[in-house]
C-alpha cells in the first residue's frame, strides 16, 4: 500500500465517524469557524478595511441573518412554501423582547428566558398565519404571506400606546451573564460577547435543523415540497406539515429578532419592511436552497458583500474621482443581476444541495432513462 493509499485510509475512519455524529461534526465546525474568522479579520487585505472588533461586530450581525435565511429555508427550501412576510416574525421576536425587558413596560425579564419566549411567539403567529392559508398554493400563497408581512410593522408603526408608534422602545436590556465571567462592556465597544453568543445560537439552530432534515416530518416537507397531491395521497397529513413548516421557519425569525433588538438596545417599526423579507429570500437562492449549510454560507457571504464590499467599492470609486458614486444606493439593483445570473447561470445556488442539483441538471439521456427506469440514478 502507498503512502497515498494509507493516508486517505487513515482520513477515512474520522469522515466516517462524525458522518455518523452529525451534530459533533456541526459543533468542532461551527468551533474552527468561530476562532478563523476573528484571525482572518487580522490580516491583509481584510485588516486594511477594519479593526478586528469591527469585522467581530460586523460577524454578529450577519449572523442575525443567517438565522432568518435559515428559518426561511424552512419554509421555502424544505417545505416549498413561498413566503414573502417573513420579515413579520423578525419583528414579533423583537418586539417580544422589547416588552419583556425595557423600562418601556418596566419589566426586567432576563434574556435568556426571553429568547426561548421570543421564539415560542413568532411561533405561535406562525401557525396563526399559516392556519388560514392551508389551500393556497404559489402566488396565491406569496400574496397573502406578503400581505402579512406588510400588516405587522403597520400595526407596530400606529400602535403608540403599545409600542411607542415611530419612535420605538428603547432602553432594551442586554444579556448579563458574561458578567459572571469578568468582562465589562457588553455593547458595541465590546463585540465580543455578542459574536459567541450568536454563534452559540446558529450552532443550536443548524444541529435541530440537521435532525429535522433526516427525520420523518422532513422527508414529508421534501414530499409536500415536490407533489401535494401526491404526498396527501401517500397519507401525510398536509395541513399539520405545513403548520410545523410555518411554527419552525418562524420560531428562528423570533430568536433572530431577540438578539437583534438586544444588541441594539432599541427596536422600531421601520427595521422590519419588505426589504428584509426579499434580503432573506435572496440568501436562501443565492446560497442554495434546500442546503442548511449552504443557506447559513450564502447568507454570510451576500451580507458581508452588502455591509463591507460595497463600502470598498465606494471607496475605491472616490480614489479615481467618481465622487458622486455611491455603490450603496445601488445595493438592490445588485441583488436583482446577481438573481438574474444565478438563474441564468447556476439556478441551484453557490451551494446546492445533491437533491436540487440532479433536478436542475438532469440531461436529456438521464432523464428518458429515468422515465424507462424509476429506479435508476437512485444511487447517484
Amino acid at each position: 500500500m502507498s503512502r497515498l493509499d494509507a493516508l486517505r485510509t487513515r482520513s477515512a475512519r474520522p469522515r466516517t465517524f462524525l458522518g455518523g455524529h452529525q451534530s459533533l461534526s456541526v459543533f468542532l465546525f461551527a468551533i474552527a469557524i468561530t476562532v478563523l474568522l476573528p484571525v482572518i479579520a487580522t490580516l491583509p487585505p481584510f485588516s486594511g478595511f477594519g479593526t478586528q472588533k469591527d469585522w467581530v461586530n460586523g460577524f454578529a450581525d450577519a449572523g442575525v441573518y443567517i438565522l432568518l435565511a435559515l428559518g426561511l429555508n424552512v419554509v421555502v427550501g424544505f417545505a416549498g412554501l413561498l413566503d414573502l412576510g417573513y420579515a413579520a416574525f423578525f419583528a414579533i421576536g423583537a418586539y417580544t423582547y422589547a416588552y419583556g425587558n425595557s423600562g418601556f413596560t418596566g419589566l426586567d425579564i432576563p434574556f435568556w428566558p426571553m429568547l426561548i419566549v421570543g421564539a415560542l411567539v413568532a411561533a405561535t403567529f406562525g401557525i396563526l398565519l399559516g392556519a388560514p392559508t392551508l389551500r393556497l398554493r404559489g402566488d396565491y400563497l406569496a400574496i397573502v404571506t406578503l400581505g402579512f408581512g406588510e400588516i405587522v410593522p403597520v400595526v407596530f408603526l400606529n400602535s403608540d400606546k403599545y409600542t411607542n408608534g415611530t419612535n420605538g422602545i428603547t432602553g432594551i436590556g442586554q444579556p448579563s451573564i458574561y458578567g459572571v465571567f469578568g468582562i465589562n462592556g457588553f455593547g458595541f465597544t465590546n463585540p465580543w460577547p455578542y459574536y459567541i453568543t450568536i454563534v452559540v445560537i446558529i450552532t443550536i439552530v443548524v444541529c435541530l435543523l440537521y435532525r429535522l432534515e433526516d427525520s420523518r416530518l422532513g422527508r414529508a416537507w421534501v414530499a409536500l415540497r415536490e407533489d401535494e397531491l401526491a404526498a396527501a395521497s401517500m397519507g401525510i397529513n398536509t395541513v399539520t406539515t405545513k403548520l410545523l413548516a410555518f411554527a419552525i421557519g418562524a420560531s428562528t425569525a423570533g430568536l433572530a429578532g431577540v438578539f437583534f433588538s438586544s444588541k441594539l438596545s432599541s427596536v422600531t417599526p421601520d427595521s422590519f419592511g419588505f426589504t428584509v423579507s426579499f434580503t432573506a429570500l435572496a440568501m436562501v437562492v443565492l446560497g442554495g436552497m434546500g442546503n442548511i449549510w449552504g443557506v447559513a454560507a450564502g447568507a454570510f457571504i451576500v451580507y458581508e458583500l452588502q455591509t463591507q464590499g460595497l463600502k470598498q467599492l465606494n471607496t475605491f470609486a472616490h480614489s479615481i474621482g467618481l465622487q458622486n458614486v455611491d455603490f450603496t444606493n445601488y445595493q438592490y439593483l445588485l441583488y436583482g443581476l446577481a438573481l438574474v445570473l444565478m438563474m441564468l447561470l447556476r439556478p441551484e445556488g453557490l451551494f446546492p444541495s445533491r437533491r436540487r442539483r440532479r433536478e436542475l441538471h438532469e440531461t436529456p439521456a438521464e432523464d428518458e432513462l429515468t422515465a424507462a427506469d424509476p429506479t435508476a440514478g437512485v444511487a447517484a
